[in-house]
């Protein structure tokens, strides 16, 4: 079987596809990842062939436009508030991903796609090869449920009406975000109709799109009331690498007690520098050695104190059972990382899915209540890394956590339903 893996975003976005990509490849299938070009390196570091999508979106995030358009989402209903302002800005850029996805389609000529939401279009292209697709989720956001609203809209006492009803209200979006660029595809390239009725949610002739929802059970279980094409997998992680930590870090390891990590990832907000100065007072404050990772346009630190080493970037899975607690920002892959390490996590959430790990973190008694990075001071952030650091019971739950993460194969899961779903 052929499978195409599709995704865009930052690279928490793009290695649980590699995992996916590797957990197929084991079991025989021939496997390529459309993806843009900054991640080559990760992909070739594992045989992966890649096919190329357009980056702009990416280096649009990377400007300061792009950052204070990021740090403006906040959760599902900055979202809403800010689509026209995403259509307007990156419309060329959806038009080119469109274009490239479809190239991609067609010269992999797969037997089945999985894809990531912000590849709208690719249930779209399924349809239109007869073929079927797969979406892959790194939070519940588009399944609705009586139980709980979506993430980030308000929690208001109206009843389970009103729960399931937020959660249409992001299909919808998602619907209108992504019109004009299938119109626009579907009069260059189907004018005979052949993807039917396909949507972004839904495959021709009316059927549900599966979806994979690649995290914890343990963290996040599935709403009682969802529908069998709904399934939580589990994490999709890479295989577990060696990994030496270079000779200045390691030195650094064994000069004291375990410190605690700090990085942000590619989130950094409109002035990095200033949320580093926040961030080396508060660990001034809590008394502890830390570890800051300026990460892709991240964090910023020339000179730091003794007891603080700055890094680049390294392998979370490698570098995090090291550390004592985490603080990050609360991507999906960085907090289910922290989690399987064991550590007691301090979320400081940007946007989009980083409140909700946030409170699922807090919820299960793991970490401190999250911090938003617009509410991030010194006096904060150092009260939590200390109860991170310090608070028994918080540092049981965590350990309870890893060991049920630990258990879990989100990939085997995966590919099981993608090859029951291909048959």
């Amino acid at each position: 079987m052929r499978v195409l893996l599709a995704t865009l975003g930052t690279r928490g976005d793009v290695q649980p596809f590699v995992a996916l990509a590797l957990g197929l490849r084991a079991r025989g299938h021939a496997v390529a990842i459309a993806t843009c070009r900054r991640f080559a390196t990760m992909l070739d570091a594992h045989a992966v062939p890649l096919l190329p999508l357009d980056g702009s979106l990416l280096d649009l995030l990377d400007t300061a436009a792009g950052r204070a358009l990021f740090a403006g989402l906040g959760g599902a209903i900055g979202v809403l508030r800010t689509i026209p302002k995403v259509t307007w800005q990156a419309g060329p850029i959806h038009h080119r991903l469109v274009a490239d996805a479809w190239a991609a389609t067609q010269a992999f000529a797969p037997d089945v796609i999985v894809h990531h939401p912000k590849l709208f279009c690719m249930p779209l292209f399924a349809a239109h090869r007869g073929i079927p697709a797969l979406l892959a989720l790194f939070m519940p956001m588009l399944v609705p449920t009586r139980e709980s609203p979506a993430p980030g809209l308000p929690r208001l006492p109206l009843g389970p009406a009103y729960r399931r009803a937020t959660w249409h209200a992001l299909r919808l979006a998602m619907r209108m975000g992504s019109a004009p660029y299938l119109r626009a595809w579907r009069r260059r390239h189907d004018p005979e109709g052949r993807s039917g009725d396909a949507t972004p949610l839904r495959l021709a002739r009316d059927r549900p799109l599966p979806m994979l929802h690649a995290y914890s059970p343990a963290v996040c279980p599935a709403p009682r009331d969802w529908p069998d094409h709904a399934t939580v997998t589990g994490c999709w992680f890479l295989p577990d690498a060696a990994w030496t930590p270079p000779p200045p870090l390691a030195a650094f390891l064994d000069a004291g007690p375990a410190p605690v990590y700090v990085g942000f990832g590619s989130m950094a907000g409109v002035d990095p520098g200033a949320t580093t100065r926040v961030v080396l007072e508060a660990i001034a404050r809590a008394g502890v050695r830390a570890v800051l990772a300026s990460g892709w346009g991240g964090l910023t630190a020339h000179e730091v104190p003794p007891d603080v080493f700055v890094l680049d970037a390294a392998p979370h899975a490698a570098l995090f059972p090291r550390m004592t607690a985490v603080v990050h920002h609360g991507g999906a892959g960085t907090t289910a990382a922290g989690l399987r390490a064991g550590c007691p996590t301090v979320v400081c959430p940007f946007a989009v899915d980083q409140p909700f790990w946030g409170s699922r973190v807090h919820a299960l008694g793991a970490g401190p209540a999250p911090i938003p990075q617009r509410r991030l001071d010194p006096v904060r952030l150092g009260a939590a890394i200390r109860t991170a650091v310090n608070d028994p019971a918080m540092r049981a739950a965590a350990r309870r956590l890893s060991a049920a993460i630990g258990a879990e194969d989100g990939t085997g899961v995966a590919v099981a339903r993608i090859e029951a779903t291909a048959s």
